[in-house]
């Protein structure tokens, strides 16, 4: 087995033996033994590269090897470009926060939600703010309420340690 066999993803030219083939490409829909297939391809100085072995009959395509490599790497680079990323955006409250102070804060969380973001909503209680957790709750719940219009929560707040998170997505 050559060196390059081994990193190639697809069997192509004799690697690809089968008693009959489908040809997808400029041959639409040909079925063929895989021997003909490849004596075609041959005869057209082309590549037969198997495409998709578990179907009946096997997908086989006629084409350049390197460009049909090429091809393939560019739809795959168009792919992961045109895809949007979700980013977690972090939004810090606290247990004495003034209602007003609460509203500026949704609104850039609402900037976040319509970008797309989820928003990490985090409340930490130092001191003797530990005695008071149910307010800590309420501060995460009001939050959440004022974004309902924009963003639902992945799961209601919950504190570890001295501090209440709380995961809103946005809304579909």
């Amino acid at each position: 087995m050559s060196k390059n066999s081994r990193t190639r993803t697809h069997k192509i030219n004799h690697e690809v033996r089968f008693d009959e083939v489908r040809i997808i490409g400029d041959h639409e829909g040909i079925v063929m033994s895989s021997f003909d297939a490849s004596k075609l391809a041959e005869s057209e100085g082309k590549d037969l590269i198997l495409i998709n072995e578990s179907a009946r009959p096997p997908v086989v395509r006629i084409e350049d090897y390197s460009k049909f490599i090429y091809n393939e790497r560019k739809r795959d680079k168009d792919r992961t470009k045109n895809s949007k990323k979700v980013e977690m955006k972090e939004i810090k409250l606290s247990l004495t926060i003034a209602d007003h102070d609460l509203e500026v804060k949704s609104k850039k969380g609402t900037e976040f939600l319509s970008e797309g973001n989820k928003i990490k909503c985090s409340l930490m209680m130092k001191g003797r703010q530990n005695a008071m957790r149910g307010q800590g709750e309420i501060v995460m719940l009001k939050f959440a309420e004022l974004l309902e219009e924009f963003g639902i929560p992945e799961s209601l707040p919950q504190c570890k340690g001295n501090k209440w998170i709380m995961v809103l997505k946005p809304k579909k």
